[in-house]
């Protein structure tokens, strides 16, 4: 049987509030420990964070809200946690555990303000699908019409703020955030501002009609269409729009050409949004795209739609042209203007910036065709990543950039899991090649 769910804000608050004392409780017990030791013993550390954040994990998990969602992007964010935090919140990008569904039902009527029999021929008990601010249920309307209905879960935006500041809390005490506070500032205020925006479905409903307009002249692109009738700020209706999640995309149903040409598209798709658009689907896990044989790929979940401004879309177009011709000096310049680089430190070692470009321009060397389900960019990335301690004082995370980021890790998984193989040396040329903010569009149209 569910458990009943926390929604009041008193009690989201305790839970926390215990959540965050046991884990300064164990923070404060493995520093004395390590008082008393003559080595450092890493394992013991190790081990401590794996409990800690296991239990920030659960609870997170069980209050769902603007935590897990701050779960999911700190599990995304590299250098915002140790290892063993960004492993556990892995946990919360897996489907939550479902709301009760008399808690979904009361919510509908009072945000639509008629009972659900009138509003639907049927609304399925089971859900098609639950995250971490809501949760998603089938249904048609009396005109035939089959939808889906997004219910937030109720309490979650009443709490959000009370919410983050106790997770920051529990963050600081468990000696976690190991960054400057004006950073930790920046950065937990563009996830408030995100998370914000995502809890009112009515911009949502905004951003599917802006989407749809960006992508209309590209037929392959799918986004679902809003029921307005039956869409409120906590309640929104979108006409039902299937594909294949990744998981179904299958050899004996996608054959390697046609995963080729969904892999350019979904670069295109990329590097539109980023570079013409300004405006990025700043949420690309699995669960938010689905395929068709036929080369479709459709999109869900605009609630996480990040508007960049034109001069961090400029710095990224200029660091990856840099990048591209390994000139380290010009980089060096355009990740300060991006925001990554602290810009009172000297220039960063050359040779370190070649040893990232290197391992990060793989699928970009040539135009040969990149094999994706055998790319391992990650592990070389990981294998890495001490070499960041080095330079811990010359970096910041990267706050307006942070998004595409994202974005693109997102993406990277997404060509993965598909196998494609591709070739994107020669489009990206292209668009950097372009001035940011054009609108002209690159046909792929297979």
């Amino acid at each position: 049987m569910a458990k009943k769910p926390v929604t009041s804000r008193s009690g989201r608050f305790f839970k926390l509030a215990g959540m965050t004392a046991s884990v300064a409780g164990q923070y404060a017990g493995q520093k004395a420990r390590r008082m008393f030791r003559s080595v450092d013993d890493e394992s013991a550390k190790s081990e401590s964070y794996t409990r800690m954040a296991g239990q920030i994990a659960d609870t997170l998990g069980e209050l769902k809200g603007a935590v897990m969602k701050v779960g999911q992007i700190a599990s995304q964010t590299q250098d915002f946690l140790p290892k063993e935090f960004s492993d556990a919140l892995e946990k919360l990008q897996k489907e939550a555990p479902p709301m009760p569904f008399e808690v979904i039902l009361e919510q509908v009527e009072s945000e639509l303000g008629k009972p659900v029999s009138e509003l639907f021929e049927y609304l399925q008990e089971t859900p098609y699908a639950s995250a971490s601010i809501g949760q998603v249920h089938r249904a048609r309307l009396y005109d035939g019409t089959d939808v889906i209905v997004k219910v937030q879960y109720p309490g979650v935006d009443e709490s959000c703020d009370s919410d983050l500041k106790q997770l920051r809390l529990a963050l600081k005490l468990g000696g976690l955030l190991k960054m400057p506070k004006e950073t930790v500032d920046q950065l937990f205020g563009e996830i408030r501002e995100r998370l914000k925006e995502e809890l009112d479905y009515e911009n949502e409903a905004r951003n599917l009609k802006l989407f749809h307009e960006f992508h209309r002249d590209q037929p392959w692109v799918i986004i679902p269409e809003v029921v307005e009738s039956h869409s409120t700020r906590r309640v929104l209706t979108l006409e039902l729009v299937e594909g294949d999640h990744v998981s179904k995309v299958t050899p004996d149903r996608y054959s390697q050409d046609t995963l080729n040409l969904i892999g350019h598209r979904i670069f295109t798709i990329m590097a539109d949004q980023l570079f013409r658009f300004q405006c990025i689907h700043g949420d690309p896990h699995a669960g938010n795209f689905a395929y068709r044989p036929d080369g479709t790929i459709v999109m869900y979940d605009f609630g996480c739609v990040k508007k960049l401004k034109p001069e961090i879309v400029q710095a990224y177009q200029n660091a990856l042209i840099a990048a591209l011709n390994e000139d380290y000096q010009a980089l060096d310049k355009y990740l300060i203007d991006l925001g990554a680089r602290v810009d009172n430190q000297p220039a960063v070692d050359e040779a370190y910036y070649a040893m990232w470009r290197d391992i990060l321009i793989i699928p970009f060397v040539d135009d040969e065709p990149y094999d994706f389900a055998e790319a391992d960019i990650h592990k070389h990335v990981a294998s890495k990543t001490s070499t960041v301690f080095k330079y811990l004082d010359y970096f910041k995370p990267p706050v307006e950039s942070i998004f595409i980021d994202r974005m693109i890790a997102g993406h990277y998984w997404m060509l993965k899991r598909l196998g494609v193989q591709a070739a994107f040396r020669s489009e990206l040329q292209k668009y950097l090649s372009e001035t940011p903010g054009s609108h002209a569009r690159h046909d792929v149209s297979g």
